[in-house]
């Protein structure tokens, strides 16, 4: 096996020009310091490791998904473009996507990323940078750098606009050394930069800057840094175990990388890559409430729904089965949209749905009945009952958490079972068979009191809060778990001042995380209640309030001192709503 070598300059003159990503290359994951620490390595002389392409003959050009790199990337939000490979030499990258694209926006491109603590949907949270090196920066360690722990010693940065340079900092555009296509270029730009320098530099300070540009120069056009093996084999099998191989060290592969990549490469009806991010980004964002589904619950629904074995592993993914989830993929797509839409319905959504796994039986109901249940005849009512039942017990009771290929299976089996015969939703068969193997998935009156044993700060606590109100698709907005009587007022020493016995402040103290002293706020209202005593805000509040969040109405309770009895009172209240909304199938 020979490697060959060549420019940083070459190789960025090749990239979406003959150089192109193969399908089965996962998203850019790189974040922007990742791309300091790169070309710090880089102008100190590193090694940064080698590279791996495969030549694609003209006739196999077709045979492949060809995606451009990313040039000006966006934090959480880009996927790369398809490449039109007609009339072009093609070389593909197995192993070094990461690098080369950090490449690519170091010297020709912008990485955007957001501001801390700016909302997504903001756009001026968002803030578009280029990478910069200060020319006057020694790239020896002092002891004094905040960077040495990690190592970096050149002056990079990246800038929204462009930096004011001064007696301390000669700030250069690093992409601005593409530039320089010769030594005689080289040389006109080095000597307009010094000569444009201020009088106070320092001729130690003018030749820190020749060093800086200089070896900036050398690293990009002059030195060998790019070590690269060139596969030429066009057997698919070959390509797609090198690419595995290659890919197994380093920020490692997600299960369902690994697999998109089979997938990708076997599927030739439709662009499995596309279809599926695209539906995952349509389930989450594109329908009435917010959802938060990953690549691998979509990939392993596919197992699911086409009756194949559910465990979500590489061998599960044969060239037979994957012709199978082809085939039935239009299928699929109209079942998780249906079952998304039914449990947003339901109130069940990102901040809610604390098991996506759960959604697996009530997806290979409607995937076996062909009937969505958006209507109001007495079946589709009946049904939309029974698996809101099923449901919420599941994820009450984690019936999915874990390893849960057992459960899935089993429900799989038991709905099965039932529609041979029927129609309906098996709600009682389910819970009674996946009770035999030790899952849990009742939702009755005997629930209850283990709700109550919920508290603040468990994941399912604001799904269990969700069941108190009428209103539902939280994901669209901003809500937050607030005390209802503030947790700040549940303060030892403020306690001991009111002259509170130390048996009852460990009663109060044990309180203010229940059930009962929680409910769900609007963000905005949480933050201007903050620490204001209950029985102040509440005045500022409509008349309803009261009873829409099931508060007691005996304002006597609604002081720190009180506070046992008022989550007493309170999740008497809670127990009756549960029990009046029929959410009990059984």
């Amino acid at each position: 096996m020979s490697y060959a070598s060549t420019q940083i300059a070459t190789v960025i003159d090749d990239i979406n020009v003959s150089l192109f990503l193969p399908a089965i290359q996962r998203p850019y994951v790189w974040e922007n310091d990742q791309i300091v620490a790169l070309f710090d390595s880089l102008l100190k002389g590193y090694p940064i490791s080698s590279f791996l392409f495969w030549n694609v003959d003209s006739e196999r050009r077709v045979d492949w998904e060809i995606y451009k790199f990313i040039d000006n990337f966006r934090q959480g939000g880009i996927h790369n473009e398809p490449a039109e490979p007609d009339g072009r030499e093609i070389t593909l990258v197995l192993d070094g996507q990461q690098r080369l694209t950090s490449l690519l926006i170091g010297l020709r491109g912008t990485y955007t990323s957001r501001r801390k603590h700016g909302r997504k949907d903001n756009p001026d949270a968002w803030t578009k940078q280029r990478l910069y090196l200060d020319l006057l920066k020694s790239s020896k360690v002092s002891d004094d750098s905040d960077d040495n722990e990690i190592g970096i010693t050149y002056g990079l940065k990246f800038f929204e606009n462009p930096p004011q340079n001064s007696s301390i900092h000669q700030w250069f555009k690093v992409g601005k050394i593409l530039d320089c296509t010769s030594d005689d270029l080289f040389d006109e730009l080095t000597d307009n930069i010094i000569d444009s320098l201020p009088n106070e530099i320092l001729r130690s300070e003018r030749r820190v800057i020749e060093q800086n540009l200089g070896r900036l120069y050398r690293v990009i056009w002059k030195d060998d840094v790019i070590s690269y093996y060139t596969e030429k084999d066009q057997s698919l099998d070959r390509v797609l175990d090198i690419f595995i191989r290659a890919n197994d060290g380093g920020t490692k592969l997600s299960k369902s990388d690994l697999l998109l990549s089979m997938i990708t490469s076997k599927w030739k009806g439709v662009s499995a890559r596309q279809e599926i991010f695209d539906l995952v980004d349509y389930l989450n964002d594109g329908l009435s409430a917010r959802n938060s589904l990953s690549k691998d619950f979509l990939m392993k629904a596919c197992l699911v729904l086409t009756d194949l074995d559910v465990a979500y592993k590489i061998n599960n993914f044969t060239n037979a089965n994957l012709a199978i989830i082809e085939e039935n993929w239009p299928k699929i797509k109209k079942t998780l949209e249906a079952t998304l839409r039914l449990i947003n319905s339901l109130g069940i959504d990102k901040e809610t749905l604390t098991s996506t796994n759960a959604l697996m039986p009530i997806a290979y109901y409607l995937h076996n009945i062909e009937q969505s249940l958006d209507g109001s005849s007495a079946f589709e009512t009946e049904n939309v009952a029974n698996i809101q039942s099923f449901l919420l017990g599941s994820l009450l009771n984690g019936t999915f958490s874990g390893t849960s290929d057992q459960a899935i299976s089993t429900s799989r089996g038991l709905i099965r079972d039932a529609l041979r015969t029927q129609a309906d939703f098996p709600l009682v068969e389910l819970v009674s068979g996946l009770a035999r193997r030790g899952r849990l998935a009742s939702f009755n009156e005997e629930n209850i009191p283990a709700l109550f044993e919920i508290t603040y700060g468990k994941r399912n606590c604001f799904l269990v809060l969700s069941l108190l109100y009428d209103s539902y698709q939280w994901g669209t907005s901003g809500f937050h778990i607030d005390h209802i009587i503030p947790q700040s007022l549940a303060n030892r020493e403020r306690l001991m001042q009111m002259n509170i016995p130390e048996v009852r402040i460990q009663e109060i103290l044990a309180s203010v995380n229940r059930l009962g002293n929680l409910q769900i706020l609007i963000g905005r209202e949480n933050r201007e209640k903050s620490d204001t005593p209950f029985n102040e805000w509440v005045q500022t509040r409509d008349e309803d309030f009261l009873s829409r969040h099931l508060i007691p109405s005996d304002e006597t309770l609604w002081s720190i001192d009180k506070l046992p009895e008022f989550v007493k009172s309170r999740e008497k209240l809670i127990a009756d709503r549960i029990k009046k909304a029929g959410l009990s199938r059984y």
